[in-house]
């Protein structure tokens, strides 16, 4: 498949600079997706990550299906699979009083702390932004959550997954078609990884500013917040008059049968119109007074439109297709199936796939999208495998707190660590 492997390393084009987040030191109780992405792209870029969960059934994320088993036969879901590389993990119960002691002994020891719990859940375990900076003044200390951590939210208490926010962010009822209702969760974790990103963006802001001031800050992303931002036309448009895509009329955006698939296609400024009645061998619409306006394509999209642009695709590939709109500057692409995004020669070359290992015995390795910031002095990889659980707590714990085994044991009896 052209895939990058764990432990393989792609070179730099230009001198290898090292990785920029090389140093940057991040402790996250963490689970599911929104900061577990935010981290591993954090680790990407060269932080040392060390990731805390429960000693005895883990984050989340690891009980998401579909899943493998790990070496120990636990189950390992596809959630945390695809969140977690570059990461070491620590078991430990934060419930435990120990366990949080143990939790704010190691915050010194990084450059960024941070949790995705549901909003006021850090504070009541006592390892909030409060009770670390008293033991680690510069800290940069990220939340993640649903509404955010600002008690004026009539939402704050509640729970959310990213399907939650992308409802209410509005992007569901601007898609919605006349007679349908609207669809949930049309593009995957939108609303978990656009928190996740503001988030990063947030740390690296806010680590820059200590550079300067020597002061550290406390991010606060609500990930409804980061889905408006994404989904920005929904209050913009709202703004001016338009509360829907239908009543936007912004030209065509839609999907058309070719002879074995769908392709999608973008046209929304008259020369492209030109250029699209061109291609399909109908000059005629450039003519036609019911197309004379971006309104009127979607009015007779499914009566005149359609019909002559699927008439004309319907003995082409849906590449075929696409081929000859991007030969006159038409914005097209084919609407891929899973096998065919896996085998994507553009991802291939862009090494945007990783391979990693199953270790159950079934043949053929779980793949996980590669890191799309794309350095030229930086070298991509080698990706470690996420972790198993609590795999890496007695190495973290020796090293960072000198704990000794008759210590460490003691508090594996206990239930602390695991």
């Amino acid at each position: 498949t052209g895939t990058m492997r764990i432990g393989e390393t792609v070179p730099p084009t230009e001198p290898d600079a090292g990785r920029p987040l090389e140093g940057v030191r991040v402790l996250a109780a963490e689970q599911m997706a929104a900061l577990p992405f935010a981290t591993q792209l954090l680790g990407r870029l060269g932080a040392d990550v060390v990731k805390i969960e429960h000693p005895t059934h883990g984050e989340s994320g690891r009980g998401a299906t579909p899943g493998v088993t790990d070496p120990d036969g636990r189950h390992v879901g596809a959630t945390f699979l695809r969140n977690n590389l570059n990461k070491r993990s620590v078991g430990l119960d934060l419930k435990a009083p120990e366990g949080r002691d143990l939790f704010l002994r190691l915050a010194p020891g990084f450059d960024v702390v941070c949790e995705n719990f549901r909003a006021g859940t850090a504070d009541r375990l006592g390892i909030g932004y409060d009770a670390v900076r008293a033991v680690h003044p510069g800290v940069v200390y990220l939340s993640v959550s649903g509404f955010g951590n600002d008690p004026a939210s009539p939402y704050m208490d509640w729970a959310a997954y990213a399907a939650i926010v992308e409802g209410m962010s509005g992007i569901y009822e601007y898609k919605r078609a006349p007679g349908r209702p609207p669809t949930a969760n049309p593009v995957g974790a939108l609303g978990d990884i656009s928190s996740a990103l503001f988030g990063v963006v947030g740390v690296l802001a806010a680590l820059r500013q200590r550079d300067h001031t020597g002061r550290g800050q406390y991010i606060d992303i609500a990930m409804l917040d980061a889905t408006v931002a994404m989904t920005d036309i929904v209050t913009n448009f709202f703004s001016m008059g338009i509360g829907s895509e239908v009543e936007a009329g912004v030209g065509i955006v839609e999907t058309f049968a070719a002879k074995d698939g769908h392709f999608v296609l973008q046209v929304v400024r008259e020369h492209h119109f030109a250029k699209l009645a061109e291609v399909v061998g109908h000059p005629e619409w450039l003519t036609d007074e019911r197309l004379a306006h971006r309104s009127g394509w979607l009015t007779h999209l499914d009566d005149v439109l359609r019909p002559g642009i699927e008439g004309w695709a319907a003995d082409l590939t849906p590449l075929e297709a696409v081929e000859a709109f991007a030969a006159e500057g038409v914005a097209a692409g084919p609407s891929q199936t899973s096998a065919d995004i896996v085998g994507d020669e553009h991802l291939a070359v862009r090494n945007m796939l990783v391979e990693v290992p199953r270790p159950d015995g079934v043949d053929g390795p779980v793949l996980v999208p590669g890191n799309p910031v794309k350095l030229s002095a930086t070298a991509e990889g080698p990706e470690t495998r996420p972790p198993w659980l609590g795999e890496h707590t007695d190495g973290v714990l020796a090293e960072e707190l000198g704990l000794e085994q008759d210590e460490l044991a003691a508090l594996r009896a206990d239930g602390v660590i695991g």
